[in-house]
């Protein structure tokens, strides 16, 4: 009788670039806020009350859409801004939209009644902990190594270290 041997090879943990996460995790919450807004549409005369001319307590208006658009618009924008803005300005990019995006999802809690805590408390817990991801990858960007040769200003003295090789 023959036995099976089992070979176990590890798998390769290839390193992700800040860009990709950062990406990925506004593509992540731009999905999310999408999902959550057409979700609310279930609830029980919510339909009604947007053809009667409402979102929430405000009128309809070409103002009202182009808000919700611009909310929209910023996290796939940012897809893109991870992706492509210089480290620095993209760390503080994504530092600052996150931060601003967040007392903009608690928002959505606003007026709904006890019947849909439960689902505001777990979307809106989701969208944060996304939004965390984002804050924590941006504030944790690995830094570059100092160059080669690094020189100091001439009033403390001027110091070369040069690599040999």
């Amino acid at each position: 009788m023959k036995t099976r041997q089992q070979t176990t090879t590890a798998l390769e943990d290839q390193r992700i670039s800040v860009q990709a996460k950062l990406a990925a995790a506004w593509t992540s919450f731009m999905f999310l806020v999408i999902y959550i807004d057409y979700f609310h549409l279930y609830q029980p005369g919510e339909i009604d009350e947007i053809r009667g001319g409402d979102i929430f307590a405000f009128e309809i208006s070409g103002t009202l859409i182009s808000i919700f658009f611009a909310l929209i618009a910023i996290p796939t924008l940012m897809v893109l801004l991870s992706m492509t803005l210089p480290a620095r300005v993209n760390r503080a990019t994504n530092l600052v939209v996150a931060v601003l995006f967040i007392p903009i999802c608690v928002f959505n809690a606003a007026g709904a009644s006890w019947d849909w805590a439960f689902y505001y408390g777990f979307t809106i817990g989701v969208e944060v902990l996304i939004l965390a991801f984002i804050l924590r990858s941006a504030w944790t960007w690995p830094r570059t190594a100092p160059p080669a040769e690094m020189a100091m200003s001439p009033e403390i003295g001027v110091i070369r270290i040069k690599q040999h090789g």
